[in-house]
């Protein structure tokens, strides 16, 4: 089925999931929307959330998109359910192919958990979790300074280790040796994350699961693209799309080159 792969995300975060995509699925056409007018989402109701969500799985239906990839976890963590519910295509979040790569991997049963504070307050990490194995121990820390990190740059400043110091060191002090990396921006900060918490900790990058599921779903479906040419990458904002372009390409570890604003979502 040579119809593209819609991905959606409150603002930038997204684009590490399409890049996992694009390495896994090389020859598929993706169409993305960041709603970087009303970004962030961690600070929303969720009836807002879910509104959001909505339109926004409703903006990339106009590109007759085979799959709608949830990349972001306060819309994976409140909208899922309903948008599963009112579209009918596969739509998937990045919490679920996470949780099951955390559950394979750990040794001890120590899971630990980060992710904006609203992600966090949810609690579908540790209830999904649960469901797989109530014997698992799930501790959660919110990180919300991690995505203003993230989008400035400063993966490797001496002040982003001393902020991710205060906040993992409760998870240390767990003797986790599984982390789930909750938020599509904490992959940037893989580096520092791993120094801090140890070689015996093993990251969970849910973009590189989200991947893999999309993947396999689309296979099952008999829906992964048969045309062998390159790939056309639309991508698409709710406000002035320079700021995107410039950050988005930290995130993509590539050029970006045009993002198109559609009007409407202020």
């Amino acid at each position: 089925m040579n119809r593209p792969i819609g991905i959606f995300d409150s603002g930038i975060g997204g684009l590490t999931v399409v890049r996992e995509v694009i390495k896994n699925l090389p020859n598929e056409d993706i169409v993305y929307f960041g709603d970087t007018a009303r970004v962030p989402y961690g600070t929303k109701s969720p009836n807002t959330v879910i509104k959001f969500s909505v339109e926004n799985t409703s903006f990339l239906l106009r590109f007759k998109v085979k799959v709608i990839v949830v990349a972001c976890n306060t819309s994976s963590s409140y909208a899922l359910t309903t948008l599963k519910n009112n579209f009918k295509l596969p739509v998937i979040g990045v919490i679920g192919p996470g949780i099951e790569e955390a559950a394979k991997a750990t040794s001890c049963g120590r899971i630990g958990v980060i992710g904006t504070t609203a992600t966090i307050r949810s609690a579908s990490y540790e209830k999904e979790i649960k469901g797989i194995d109530p014997r698992l121990k799930v501790f959660n820390q919110a990180c919300p300074l991690f995505v203003s990190l993230a989008e400035e740059g400063w993966l490797n400043d001496k002040v982003t280790y001393m902020i991710a110091e205060r906040y993992l060191q409760p998870l240390k002090d767990k003797k986790i040796d599984t982390l789930i990396l909750g938020c599509t921006h904490y992959p940037l900060l893989k580096k520092v994350i791993q120094e801090i918490m140890g070689k015996r900790v093993t990251l969970i990058d849910s973009a590189k699961q989200v991947a893999c599921h999309v993947k396999k779903i689309l296979g099952w479906g008999d829906s992964l693209s048969s045309i062998k040419r390159k790939p056309r990458y639309r991508y698409y904002v709710s406000d002035e799309p320079d700021k995107f372009i410039k950050t988005g390409e930290k995130f993509l570890g590539r050029k970006i080159g045009f993002a198109r604003k559609m009007d409407g979502y202020v």
